[in-house]
């Protein structure tokens, strides 16, 4: 039985190209026996656009802005009408990743990949995570965190803040973004007055955490209630850290899978990460990313709800090494996500 696949893609969002080269990686592993593939493409304004089946992988990224060729008000209809079986949001950063899309798809009770609601809002925002991080018991760097209102009213404050909690080095990062956009490594209060205004062109809400010497450790979690892990890989920037560019663009990283470290450091980082995987309520698929500091104690940084996901990203890539190759991953991310589906069709509704 073949199965009706909707792949939404682009988005309205800073990393509309990063899920355009998702989407052509996913498309181009997919199996043509075994799916049906349909588009939708949303573009940077936010329109939402259908396209016909998929019958071949597309060439390249750009072909993805034209494989969708119907009009916007078809898709709706598409969608309630429940002609795909299921839907997988390759969609990163916000209006996508951050719980909107997967609260359209709850309400419209579709089965689709990939982290619900909760998960995907709390993953998004870096000091909700943060929050429930240390409600968990989980160790993590020093942070300090503000509205773009609050540095607007007193800015001299607003650095001082981070100078006395936190110190020099500190790292400036938007609090609802991925994939290193906007984020600044600081030294003093004049690259900390550039990383603020680069910051919040970006989000409304930033945070500022202590800079710490330290690997930088990632596993990756599959599952839902049970989750299982990956190997840990670990990344060595070759830049002082590791920013959008080093991810994307010009391959300025080193990728260290397995990561050379004690067993007894992989077992525990392994138990944190479900832990923290567990704390958000998440399923699906989950990166977990750690610092290893020179006192050898491990300290949570963040989780991603939609990594990277080409087959040059960390999480395939652990899962490789794992021995899930990148094919296979996405088909047993479409099936669990048909289990939490079926799983959630058990609930009562009246009483």
């Amino acid at each position: 039985m073949r199965t009706k696949l909707c792949l939404l893609y682009g988005g309205k969002s800073a990393e509309h190209q990063v899920s355009l080269q998702t989407a052509k990686a996913v498309i181009g592993a997919l199996d043509l026996n075994k799916f049906d593939i349909y588009p939708i493409y949303i573009t940077t304004e936010g329109n939402w656009i259908e396209g016909n089946q998929l019958t071949a992988p597309v060439d390249q990224v750009s072909e993805l802005q034209f494989a969708s060729d119907g009009q916007s008000s078809a898709v709706a209809h598409s969608l309630i009408s429940k002609k795909y079986d299921v839907i997988f949001p390759l969609l990163h950063g916000p209006n996508g990743e951050d719980g909107t899309v997967q609260g359209l798809l709850e309400v419209m009770n579709l089965p689709y990949v990939g982290n619900g609601v909760l998960a995907s809002s709390a993953g998004m925002d870096k000091v909700i995570m943060k929050n429930i991080f240390a409600q968990a018991n989980l160790p993590q760097v020093n942070y300090v965190w503000l509205t773009r209102k609050v540095w607007m009213e007193d800015k001299e404050a607003a650095y001082e803040k981070a100078e006395k909690e936190l110190g020099y080095p500190c790292f400036v990062k938007p609090a609802n973004l991925g994939s290193s956009v906007g984020i600044s490594k600081c030294t003093n209060r004049e690259e900390l007055a550039a990383a603020y205004e680069e910051a919040f062109q970006f989000d409304r809400k930033i945070i500022v955490e202590e800079g710490v010497t330290a690997r930088e450790l990632e596993v990756g979690l599959l599952g839902n209630d049970d989750p299982k892990c990956s190997v840990i890989g670990e990344i060595v920037p070759k830049k002082t850290f590791y920013d959008y560019k080093a991810k994307y663009e010009d391959g300025n990283t080193a990728l260290i899978i397995p990561a050379e470290i004690p067993e007894d450091v992989q077992t525990n980082m392994k138990k944190m990460a479900v832990t923290a995987f567990q704390a958000l309520d998440c399923s699906g698929l989950v990166r977990a990313d750690f610092f290893l500091n020179e006192k050898g104690e491990l300290l949570i940084n963040e989780v991603n709800t939609m990594p990277g996901f080409t087959p040059f990203s960390m999480f395939p890539l652990l899962w490789k090494h794992a021995g899930v190759e990148y094919p296979l991953l996405i088909e047993k991310l479409i099936e669990l996500a048909k289990e939490r589906y079926e799983e959630k069709q058990q609930l009562k509704y009246t009483f």
